[in-house]
């Protein structure tokens, strides 16, 4: 089911395209484009602005919440509980498995195998974000290092990060959204992403659709979150970890993901 969603950003009323998936899900159409990705601010691996060109696709309009984690793999691994806080302590292998279960529920094709990891980028079921899809998302059509004006000053406004979470995730959607509708994109979990994570991948990624380096020994996570100081939510900051690291203390209770899909012809 598809419905329009209209927020105010900046005094200008949008108007956004929303879908319902049949597994309850609200998901947002994002239209594709060329933008500039990464920022001459930014450290060494996201200081290459390079050129990015993004087909349409859906992506969840907040993070995964433990409801819908533990509606489809019947366990909640979180540690702070909330029907309606995003999920956590999720290694990238468990977030590719929620995908393909949340595919197989709606009567999608799963994208990842699950005895190689690879992503079927032509299959029309839930994966995780390119690293590009993710960032362009995020800005919703703003160039800077936010996607609302002030920096900041405005950051509590749209994120829950070290300074106002009180040392913990919060329900999602309690924030603004940016200008596509999406809430919790910085702040409150970080979300993993599809790709392998090159330092120098930027260097040499292609223009249409990248997708990350082929091989690595570690994926990508975006948007900082409830434990990060704000000079680290912002829409190019890039992070990596292990998709499989044993040890939760690492940092899981502040990992989180949201998903995509494809928008078919």
């Amino acid at each position: 089911m598809k419905k329009p969603l209209i927020i105010l950003i900046f005094g200008i009323i949008i108007c956004l395209q929303v879908t319902i998936t049949a597994s309850d899900t609200k998901m947002v159409l994002i239209k594709g484009g060329t933008f500039k990705m990464g920022s001459a601010k930014g450290k060494g691996d996201a200081i290459t602005v390079h050129d990015v060109k993004i087909n349409d696709f859906y992506m969840d309009v907040h993070e995964v919440t433990q409801k819908n984690y533990k509606a489809l793999m019947n366990l909640n691994p979180s540690k702070f509980f909330g029907e309606d806080r995003p999920v956590e302590r999720v290694r990238w292998m468990d977030a590719a498995y929620y995908c393909n279960a949340r595919s197989e529920k709606d009567g999608l094709k799963p994208c990842y195998n699950t005895e190689t990891w690879e992503c079927d980028f032509t299959a029309n079921g839930y994966r995780l974000p390119t690293e590009a899809e993710w960032e362009y998302a995020c800005r919703g059509g703003t160039t800077g290092d936010y996607f609302f004006k002030d920096g900041t000053a405005k950051l509590q406004n749209y994120a829950w990060f070290r300074e106002n979470s009180r040392e913990k995730t919060h329900p999602v959607a309690t924030k603004q959204p940016n200008p596509y509708g999406l809430f919790d994109i910085l702040g409150n979990v970080a979300e993993w992403c599809n790709d392998n994570y090159g330092e120098d991948y930027y260097s040499v990624s292609p223009k249409d659709n990248p997708k990350g380096p082929e091989v690595g020994k570690k994926k990508v996570l975006r948007g900082g979150s409830w434990q990060s100081r704000s000079k680290y939510c912002t829409v190019y900051q890039r992070f990596s970890d292990a998709p499989a690291t044993p040890d939760i203390c690492q940092g899981y209770d502040h990992y989180g993901f949201r998903c995509v899909r494809k928008v078919e012809e």
